[in-house]
């Protein structure tokens, strides 16, 4: 190995350092004319070295205060997992206190009216005219539409002449008897030995049967007048009229229409329908928890309809609960004199129910 040149580095004060003297002999001079400046200043390691030692010193002081804040983490977690297990569950309290003297019950009902009857004809024949629509009011007795029934009249008219031939027929056996009446009275008080007794029992025969003839003669006038009392009686029913006071809510009669008063005939179909509105009945169903308590008739009872209230009571009830749904049905009542109410309607019907000592 060669030696080194001992003029390529030296220390500062000119002198080869004695790590670098080594390989040299010892009597070799080392000698420079002038020191190689190394381009940093004086002290620059010691303060590199203090630097470096405060940079660690501030990473330890980083990682232990992270140490101890996580430390302290795990110690609060721990305290509160245990403060968690040992504390008596959290529970809702509610006092109990007893409800109202009275309970508010609201159950969905509907309008009915009072009176409603389908108006069929009585006799058959063609629709002469009729004089109401729907909508009318009517009054009792009111004319509602004419039927012209030919038949009918023809068989009032035959009717008629039948009952004056037996009326006549009456008349001729009012006059046999009146002879029969007058000959046996000459036979019976003709003197013994004129007239044999065969001839006066004979004559006493006629009389008999002339007076049994004249009673049958009166029995057929009364069964034709009956007869002809009937079809005056049918033939009023070719007036139609109003059974009560109402309001007309359906008319399927135009002029010219046959209808027939056969009730076996296919089709046969109302000439008109009639409804009375007031009073005007409300319907409702009540449960099977509460039909106890409201059934009764007079229990006081508020119908909601169309944001009025109107006060009625209850009028009757079915007395037997509905297998299906487990209702009972009731009645009210309500006046109703202005028809603000009319059958079909949706209402509400509220009632009043005791508290029975439950509480809320």
């Amino acid at each position: 190995m060669s030696a080194p040149d001992p003029t390529t580095q030296t220390s500062p004060s000119g002198e080869l350092p004695p790590a670098e003297r080594e390989g040299y002999p010892e009597d070799v001079a080392f000698e420079f004319s002038h020191a190689v400046p190394a381009g940093f200043a004086p002290g620059t390691g010691r303060r590199l070295a203090r630097a470096a030692l405060a940079l660690a010193l501030v990473m330890l002081l980083a990682f232990g205060g992270v140490q101890f804040l996580r430390a302290g983490e795990r110690s609060q977690l721990a305290m509160a997992t245990e403060q968690a297990a040992t504390a008596p569950p959290r529970v809702d309290v509610v006092l109990a206190r007893p409800v109202s003297a009275q309970q508010a019950l609201t159950l969905p009902g509907q309008t009915a009216a009072w009176n409603e009857s389908a108006i069929y004809a009585r006799v058959s024949g063609y629709v002469d005219r009729w004089l109401v629509d729907i909508g009318d009011p009517v009054r009792k007795g009111q004319t509602l539409a004419v039927i012209d029934s030919p038949a009918l009249d023809a068989q009032l008219s035959a009717a008629r002449a039948v009952l004056l031939a037996a009326e006549a027929q009456v008349a001729v056996r009012e006059a046999e008897l009146n002879f029969a009446v007058s000959t046996d009275a000459r036979w019976r008080d003709s003197p013994q030995g004129v007239v044999s007794e065969q001839e006066r029992s004979a004559k006493r025969a006629d009389r008999e049967g002339a007076e049994a003839r004249l009673k049958a003669a009166h029995a057929e006038v009364a069964l034709d007048r009956a007869k002809v009392n009937q079809y005056l009686a049918l033939s009023r029913f070719k007036q139609v009229i109003a059974p009560f006071d109402g309001v007309i809510r359906e008319r399927r009669v135009e002029i010219g229409n046959l209808v027939t008063a056969d009730p076996s005939s296919q089709g046969i179909s109302p000439l008109y329908r009639i409804t009375q509105n007031h009073p005007i009945r409300v319907f409702a169903d009540l449960p099977q928890s509460v039909a106890a308590d409201l059934m009764r008739p007079g229990t006081p009872a508020e119908v909601l309809a169309e944001g009025r209230s109107y006060k009625g009571q209850v009028a009757r009830s079915a007395d037997a609960l509905n297998s299906q749904s487990r209702t009972l049905r009731i009645e009210v009542d309500l006046p109703n004199a202005d028809d603000t109410l009319v059958p079909g309607m949706y209402v509400r019907v509220a009632f009043t129910l005791p508290a029975k000592g439950t509480v809320e």
